[in-house]
């Protein structure tokens, strides 16, 4: 059912919409996370470090469309805000034949590149066996990907958040069971668990699809073949290639990272493995929250209703920062307990590791929630080029303290950790900033 964000009180619509999207984006997370626990529990730490450090990898990968999938969301949301059906359709044609190229492209230099991945990451030989052989699997649901984030997007986008919830939480299930059956039952090992996630992706990806296109005539507007204008297309590529380069920069930061991590060897792998993936779990609401926030200004914005997007600011500001902060007390109090879940309780250095990392960014997790917050407000404003701008300040920042710190012996790994927490204050402060000087500007 589709939702019109700009009438009714400011935050329970915002609230009601985002807690469906909160709650898919931890059912997707389930995918890897499912991976990540079955394996390190059953199969040992290398086979950790190798589906860890491949979830990196397909992060990067995914952002890429993701971001493309986000930029045409905030302009679909508009063009439903502003009520113009013949406007939505059009970009609606556009960025579908836009971004399912790049997944093309993205699914064929994946395999290409696949043996170049080894030399870039620094995977040591005890991993990398393991980790080329989950690769070569996971990247064949890189197209499953592009269409369950497409179609989620333009669902969301009119306000219809609970659908893609329903199909995540469906295909979650199917993942778990699959894990089990693949990795314990048959003995595939980490392919089983990549072959698991892949046929779970598909299950999501082509449902999505075809509910979608049956329910909203608008998207008949895919196969019409109608003619698209030069303008539309330059719209649609100013929203969505913009995103995708806050969102590529921001994951290769990542994986730059991520090198650094697998330099230190398996131990630090399994314990970076692990942790990420706690960390993923713990702000990830925050992260929805930010979508949804994005989706509620951009319907604003498209319906010139200045006022609900202050008061729908200030209070989104408010809940983010009351939920990182309850979030960040109980990552620090139980950060031990939530490894031992993905680790061997006698891998006492590689849980202790992952603790420390999780003590140091768990901290400070009011500092990824506002950023967040801050990029869906200039991707819905529609100036997508400022949370580029603040992504490269975070991922900047911590990809040069990463390096420099950690080659201080003082300092070593927990230098990696650190940086993190620091590029986010700094690119908060510029957003705010920001924010403060154009205000009138922005919201005109």
């Amino acid at each position: 059912m589709n939702k019109d964000l700009t009438r009714g009180p400011v935050m329970r619509s915002m609230l009601l919409f985002a807690v469906p999207m909160i709650l898919g984006n931890l059912l997707q997370q389930c995918y890897n996370v499912a991976d990540t626990l079955i394996v390190g529990q059953f199969l040992g730490t290398d086979a950790l470090a190798a589906v860890g450090s491949s979830f990196t990898l397909m992060t990067f990968l995914t952002s890429i469309l993701l971001g493309l999938c986000m930029g045409s969301g905030a302009l679909f949301s508009i063009r439903f805000g502003q009520k113009d059906e013949a406007g939505l359709e059009e970009s609606i044609r556009a960025s579908f034949m836009l971004i399912a190229a790049a997944a093309i492209f993205l699914n064929f230099l994946a395999f290409v590149c696949l043996d170049a991945v080894r030399v870039f990451l620094r995977v040591p030989d005890t991993v990398w066996g393991m980790m080329k052989t989950y690769l070569a699997v996971i990247f064949s649901g890189i197209m499953a990907t592009f269409l369950y984030n497409y179609f989620a997007s333009f669902l969301r986008a009119v306000g219809n958040s609970v659908t893609p919830l329903i199909f995540l939480a469906v295909s979650a299930g199917i993942n778990i069971i699959l894990d089990l059956w693949f990795v314990l039952g048959l003995g595939r090992g980490v392919a089983g668990a990549a072959e698991a996630t892949v046929i779970a992706q598909y299950v999501s990806g082509i449902g999505i699809a075809l509910y979608a296109v049956r329910k909203c005539p608008q998207l008949k507007a895919i196969y019409r073949g109608k003619a698209v204008r030069w303008s539309c297309v330059k719209e649609i590529a100013g929203f969505s290639i913009l995103t995708c380069v806050q969102q590529s920069v921001m994951n290769l930061g990542i994986l730059m990272v991520q090198g650094l991590v697998n330099s230190f060897g398996p131990t630090v792998m399994a314990s970076f493995a692990a942790a990420v993936k706690i960390d993923a779990f713990a702000y990830m609401p925050v992260q929805d929250f930010g979508n949804a926030f994005s989706t509620f200004i951009a319907q604003n914005y498209g319906a010139k209703k200045a006022d609900r997007i202050r008061a729908g600011l200030k209070g989104a500001a408010a809940a983010s920062m009351g939920f990182c902060v309850i979030v960040s007390g109980l990552v620090w109090i139980f950060a031990r307990p939530l490894m031992a879940v993905f680790i061997e309780a006698g891998e006492t250095q590689t849980i202790w590791e992952g603790v420390r990392y999780l003590r140091i960014e768990g901290a400070f997790y009011c500092g990824i929630g506002c950023l967040f917050l801050l990029y869906g407000l200039y991707r819905a404003l529609g100036k997508p080029g400022m949370s580029v701008v603040l992504t490269v300040i975070s991922l900047g920042t911590r990809v040069a303290l990463a390096y420099v710190l950690s080659a201080v012996p003082a300092f070593g790994v927990t230098g990696i950790w650190w940086s993190v927490p620091i590029g986010w204050f700094l690119a908060d402060m510029a957003g705010i900033l920001y924010y403060v000087l154009c205000r009138k500007e922005l919201l005109s």
